[in-house]
């Protein structure tokens, strides 16, 4: 089995998938924080390929950038300022070749996360 990478972001507060947020993946270690790649969501609230595809996939720790504020900016959410939430950090760590589906529901005042399939 390969490993790789997903995510599906959800605005539970319209009730629809984010569409057009972006994400950057960060690849860190000990101090050290390398950006991998930006990507934004397309109209399913996914992103149109693999977050870390197979070829690219390692074991180790990450991090996944949501820039939510903008999202909600453009989303025509009511502004704040600041604002609550605005960029959202998730670390977390890969130790096996598998899928690993870190969604992220998202709304003005509160996210969750886990570890889907």
């Amino acid at each position: 089995m390969t490993g790789y990478l997903t995510t599906h972001v959800l605005d539970t507060a319209r009730g629809c998938p984010a569409a057009g947020l972006k994400i950057e993946l960060y690849r860190l270690e000990g101090e050290s924080r390398t950006h991998l790649k930006t990507l934004v969501t397309n109209e399913d609230g996914r992103t149109d390929t693999q977050i870390l595809p197979a070829a690219e996939f390692a074991t180790g720790t990450y991090e996944l950038v949501f820039h939510a504020g903008a999202y909600l900016d453009a989303s025509g959410t009511p502004p704040e300022t600041p604002r609550f939430l605005d960029v959202i950090p998730l670390r977390f760590g890969m130790s096996e070749a598998q899928h690993y589906h870190v969604p992220l529901l998202l709304s003005p005042f509160g996210y969750s996360t886990y570890r889907g399939s």
